[in-house]
């Protein structure tokens, strides 16, 4: 098993106040999150579960994924939900040049820009104002010059670990169930690797959380 934290530890909380980590409310609001996309097939497949429970989700696209398949990128915006910039190569900011790296966040800012002006006219130009890191990996100057531009990292409370081959789904579900309270901000991936334990674990997931009475919102730019 690959070592990280399925429950983000409240000292890491604390140590990047910074960064968004989850959303308290005490509605029951908790915010379902994929990461990846857009991917063929299976980003449709979300989207066909999320619907049957009415459950909105935010969507961190990388920046080479939306232009090589608009078409999804634009059923993700028509189905209500809600997109953040990923970079556009899927990048390690620890592993990667500051220039290099805000270089390839505006790639995919552009990407995200220039079909949400497309998909609607009345939000020409309109950006989306929310980040996630991949791997969560980022420097702090890389963070800074996001943040001066005016936009709200996002990381998250509760990880799934679907893209870990090495566990079983009944544990990526138990992941997520035994994790999830009001404000969590919980990790999937519509991807190719992480398909097999979330074809299983999503459906689960949102019947379990919708008898629960919790309510699926998207992460506000």
């Amino acid at each position: 098993m690959k070592a990280y934290w399925v429950k983000t530890n409240r000292v890491i909380k604390k140590l990047f106040s910074n960064y968004v980590w989850d959303i308290p409310n005490n509605e029951n609001k908790i915010y379902l999150t994929f990461d990846d996309g857009p991917t063929p097939e299976i980003t449709t497949w979300v989207l066909d579960q999320l619907e049957r429970y009415n459950a909105k989700a935010t969507f961190f696209c990388i920046g080479k994924n939306i232009e090589q398949h608009p078409e999804i990128f634009n059923k993700i915006i028509e189905s209500g939900h809600a997109t953040g910039n990923h970079t556009f190569n899927h990048l390690n900011g620890w592993k990667t040049e500051d220039k290099k790296y805000i270089e390839n966040f505006e790639l995919c800012e552009a990407a995200i820009s220039n079909l949400q002006s497309k998909i609607n006219p009345d939000i020409s130009g309109l950006k989306s104002k929310i980040f996630r890191p991949p791997y969560g990996k980022i420097k702090r100057a890389q963070a800074k010059k996001l943040r001066q531009k005016g936009y709200k990292i996002i990381m998250w409370d509760v990880l799934s670990a679907d893209f870990d081959q090495s566990i079983t789904k009944e544990k990526c579900l138990n992941n997520v169930i035994s994790n999830t309270q009001s404000g969590s901000i919980i990790v999937f991936h519509d991807s190719v690797k992480a398909f097999k334990n979330l074809e299983y674990v999503l459906p689960r997931v949102l019947q379990y959380l919708a008898e629960n009475n919790f309510s699926f919102e998207t992460i506000k730019t």
